[in-house]
């Protein structure tokens, strides 16, 4: 019986050391770092170094924090500009854990840790938002020069506003590290280092994007017709450039076909005095078929003229009917047939 209670005993301790052996040693991994705490309150600095550790058994704990840069994503939230536009806003950030001891002295957990990231950053957000028009939100940067039509500014009569945006003096870039800035600064106390934030959607308030669009219908149509009525006048200016352009060409044709015809009547008339003035006859004969070509312009089928008696016209006539008929040649007498 003592033989047996001895033997118990001996499998206890030996169970006993081997727990404790293995309640004394712990591994850290790369992507972590450990706080050991006695009774509840921290021992000692962070262990950040990865491998085998040890500690005191049954007495110390091992907490474990994570070492790699981690990831806030806030709900988006409906924030007021400054021109009094509610636009709904998505951020998301990185940060990382600096002081181990200290995050874990105020949090003790990451849950606990992104409960507080959503009030600090939300705040801050809430803050810049508050603070600028909301051109300021859309634009990326303030050196960032829109691409539009620059005669859309003052439109025809270089007059309104069509197409003038506000002018940007800060941009989304320069308002997210504004925010970044002041969230770091609270969150440093925390022994977190924020790594950067950034906004990642922006969107109208459903109550006022059908106001939105509205308006945005309202300036391309306003655009519209600024065009269409710069179209309109600058095609009744093309056809009447043309019009004029056409009467000028037929003008300075009609002025070169008849110089042309002048000119050449002009050298006919020369060709045919030179060959019809060489003797009297020649001259006679000319002035007899002009005379033709007048009678054969002038005289129709059942026309009526009236000349006077010492007309040049009618000289030709007067003088083909004093004109004495030859006398035919006499006509020879035919044998009769035998």
């Amino acid at each position: 019986m003592n033989r047996s209670f001895a033997t118990f005993l001996s499998i206890v301790a030996v169970l006993a050391v081997l727990i404790a052996l293995a309640g004394s040693y712990f591994t850290i991994n790369q992507t972590e770092q450990v706080i050991i705490t006695q009774f509840g309150q921290p021992v000692g600095e962070p262990i950040t170094e990865p491998g085998l550790h040890w500690k005191t058994p049954f007495v110390q704990t091992v907490n474990r924090i994570d070492k790699r840069f981690l990831e806030w994503d806030g709900a988006p939230v409906a924030i007021p500009t400054k021109d009094k536009t509610y636009i709904h806003v998505d951020m998301f950030a990185r940060w990382r854990i600096k002081d181990a001891k200290t995050y874990f002295v105020r949090f003790h957990d990451e849950r606990a840790a992104q409960s507080r990231l959503d009030d600090i950053l939300g705040g801050e957000t809430r803050n810049a938002i508050a603070k600028h028009e909301l051109i300021e939100i859309v634009r990326t940067d303030k050196n960032r020069q829109s691409i539009h039509d620059e005669t859309l500014k003052g439109g025809p009569t270089g007059t309104g506003s069509i197409g003038v945006l506000h002018p940007i003096e800060y941009g989304r870039l320069k308002i997210e590290d504004d925010i970044k800035s002041a969230a770091a600064k609270k969150l440093d106390e925390f022994g977190i280092e924020l790594l950067d934030l950034r906004l990642k959607r922006v969107n109208y308030n459903p109550e006022v994007l059908s106001r939105i669009y509205q308006r945005m219908i309202s300036e391309r149509t306003q655009i519209a017709q600024m065009f269409r009525s710069e179209g309109e006048g600058a095609a009744a200016r093309i056809a009447g450039q043309r019009a004029r352009d056409l009467d000028k060409i037929q003008s300075e044709a009609y002025l070169k076909v008849q110089t042309i015809r002048g000119e050449s009547d002009a050298k006919a008339t020369e060709i045919y005095a030179k060959a019809y003035t060489q003797n009297p006859q020649a001259a006679e004969f000319y002035a007899f078929l002009k005379s033709m070509e007048t009678y054969r312009k002038i005289f129709a089928r059942d026309s009526t003229l009236v000349l006077s008696t010492d007309s040049d016209l009618f000289n030709l006539l007067k003088r083909a009917s004093k004109a004495k008929p030859a006398a035919l040649p006499a006509e020879t007498p035919q044998k009769p047939a035998e």
